[in-house]
């Protein structure tokens, strides 16, 4: 267990390092101003509008990232294993 619990914990660290990265250039329009959170600007370019929709991808990877990892797998497991022991008998 303690080895998706590291999984869980890598996604989560390295998507909301990446997400913060992104979100200061994207959504930091001044030092003074609102930080991380001031609206995207309106009309992107090309790579800017990737880094945006790449910024929102990593705040879902955040959150499912670890719920996959900590609670899906090691029930998925469990259940396998409690299937298999009900079957053995």
């Amino acid at each position: 267990m303690a080895d998706e619990f590291m999984k869980g914990f890598t996604i989560f660290s390295g998507a909301g390092l990446l997400w913060m990265v992104l979100a200061t250039w994207y959504r930091t329009p001044e030092f003074d101003g609102p930080q991380l959170t001031a609206p995207v600007p309106e009309d992107p370019g090309t790579y800017d509008a990737i880094g945006i929709v790449l910024m929102d991808a990593m705040v879902a990877m955040m959150v499912l990232g670890p719920i996959v990892f900590w609670f899906l797998i090691p029930a998925y497991q469990q259940a396998r294993a409690a299937y298999a022991d009900r079957n053995a008998e």
